[in-house]
């Protein structure tokens, strides 16, 4: 299992992933899940993945490879991100044509998702979540952010927190301690985290971060969201039907 996040703000984007995959308890490994194309001044793509990761291997080499042998349209050639989906969704397709039976026939599910991200010149930044079938949805003004993987513990604070209007570092705290919440409560998600902030029309991919257990903000974070839901609790009312000694 994975746990990625992309938001959509005003401001620009907030993308992260972690790096945690099993298979099994005795079998835990590493490897990004994060992936960037660019073309300076011009675009920014950045696809996160959840699923299998033979199948999230296969479809960033199939990306890869098409603009490699200049086989369009590919993430460098394609004059919107509706576009770019569309070419994600293929390329989830083509896997699934070639594979699913053999997994199938291993009793394996054809299991993938992928968050989309970026800005094209011409338009603005926007965000998709692709599915395994290759659709795909588009956040929106009322749904700013997506999550794939184990989503259920890091929501609660996304759906707090998170509004268009909310700055590129309050998103970042607040998906740092989405990332917390989902990693104290599930042992298949887990550090290093790979986040990426990305400021409208900047065209730049200078603001990635590896996080890893030595970061000192991410352990400031944590170690201050955790004293400050004690507190809180602690503050909080007994209920009035309590008979107290």
């Amino acid at each position: 299992m994975t746990y990625c996040v992309g938001l959509l703000l005003d401001s620009g984007l907030v993308i992260a992933s972690d790096s945690r995959t099993n298979a099994g308890v005795d079998h835990v490994a590493i490897f990004p899940k994060m992936t960037i194309f660019e073309r300076a001044g011009e675009r920014v793509i950045v696809l996160t993945t959840s699923g299998n990761l033979a199948i999230s291997q296969a479809v960033i080499n199939h990306l890869q490879q098409a603009i490699h042998d200049n086989q369009e349209p590919h993430l460098l050639s394609v004059s919107t991100l509706f576009e770019a989906a569309q070419v994600v969704g293929k390329a989830i397709r083509s896997v699934h044509h070639n594979d699913a039976e053999a997994l199938r026939q291993q009793h394996t599910e054809f299991l993938q998702s992928i968050l989309l991200g970026g800005q094209i010149r011409g338009e603005a930044p926007r965000l998709f979540n692709i599915y395994a079938a290759g659709n795909f949805i588009e956040a929106c003004q009322q749904t700013p952010y997506f999550q794939i993987g184990e989503t259920k513990y890091g929501k609660p604070i996304l759906d707090r927190v998170l509004a268009n209007g909310t700055s590129l570092d309050e998103a970042v705290k607040c998906t740092l301690i989405s990332f917390d919440s989902t990693i104290r409560s599930n042992l298949s998600v887990g550090l290093p985290i790979d986040l990426f902030v990305y400021r409208t029309d900047s065209f730049s991919t200078i603001e990635r971060h590896h996080i890893t257990e030595t970061d000192r903000y991410f352990s400031q974070l944590r170690k201050g969201w955790a004293e400050g839901l004690r507190k809180v609790f602690s503050e909080l009312p007994a209920p009035p039907w309590h008979q107290g000694e």
